[in-house]
């Protein structure tokens, strides 16, 4: 070994423990000791109520019980249909319902963010349906579209199509005048606009509504799932409610919320990889 390979040796051992040990820290951070101690304290919790019989077991299963109920869903399924399936069910209609809000809120949103009338068309209708509960409108897509997927998708999309479209007008009406005329000055017009200073300028506002319409349709996918399913974690949610099977109801619900933390955390993660200019902590 050359004296040069052996010293280049050194310095890639040594960075490798620089990234390695930046790692670590990253990890190990306050808030995140923090954030684990606080979960730690609440499975404490929840396994002295259940061990001394402060609660009664129908109302709340032991740890050891939800855990034997999710070794059986995942060796033998739920009511016919492996664990596996249902997630994929749940997952496919929120993913259809959020791709088809992407689609039409952010165009939408950043006309009428440019466009008075446009907005003052656009904007009686969401304000009406916004804040009205899903269910409220749901047994009318019902009728419409009937009970399969399609009356579920839709519920889904109007829950997520609010959030975003409202966060991507706030983000146009946000842009700097100075900065389009300048744009216009330097010779851009028509489409490049659009594509290097307006969509660039509203992609924070675009990710913030992403997340917030996320949650919005994952939290109405119970509901999605109540009329006439037969799969989806939802639906396993209602179902085992009418056994009264409260530890394959925290099964359930434990598993949306870990996949829910999922997302959310890849839509971070994006975040602070495609915006780098914007600061993320989280």
């Amino acid at each position: 070994m050359t004296p040069q390979s052996g010293e280049q040796s050194i310095r890639n051992k040594a960075g490798s423990r620089r990234g390695f040990l930046r790692k670590l820290n990253y990890f190990l951070t306050a808030e995140r000791a923090i954030s684990l101690i606080s979960v730690l304290v609440i499975l404490l919790f929840w396994w002295l109520s259940t061990s001394l019989k402060w609660v009664d077991p129908l109302f709340l299963p032991s740890p050891a019980a939800v855990w034997s109920a999710f070794v059986e869903i995942v060796q033998d399924g739920y009511k016919g249909n492996s664990l596996a399936y249902h997630i994929f069910q749940s997952m496919f209609r929120l993913a259809i319902a959020l791709l088809l809000a992407v689609i039409t809120a952010i165009p939408l949103g950043m006309l009428c963010g440019f466009s008075k009338q446009v907005r003052a068309a656009l904007d009686p209708l969401i304000e009406f349906y916004r804040p009205l509960p899903p269910l409220a409108y749901y047994t009318l897509l019902v009728i419409w579209l009937g009970i399969e997927n399609p009356s579920k998708i839709a519920l889904l999309y109007l829950a997520a199509f609010a959030p975003l479209f409202l966060a991507v007008v706030s983000g146009v009406q946000r842009i700097s005048l100075d900065r389009i005329n300048g744009a216009r000055s330097l010779g851009a017009s028509g489409w490049q606009l659009f594509f290097y200073i307006v969509f660039p300028s509203v992609l924070p506002e675009i990710f913030t509504g992403l997340r917030t319409a996320i949650g919005v349709s994952y939290s109405t996918l119970v509901a999605a799932e109540m009329v006439a399913a037969v799969s989806g974690i939802g639906w396993m949610v209602l179902d085992a409610s009418k056994f009264l099977r409260s530890d394959i109801i925290f099964v359930g619900i434990i598993i949306m919320g870990i996949i829910a933390i999922l997302i959310d955390s890849g839509i971070r993660w994006m975040q602070k990889t495609q915006l780098p200019w914007i600061g993320y902590d989280s």
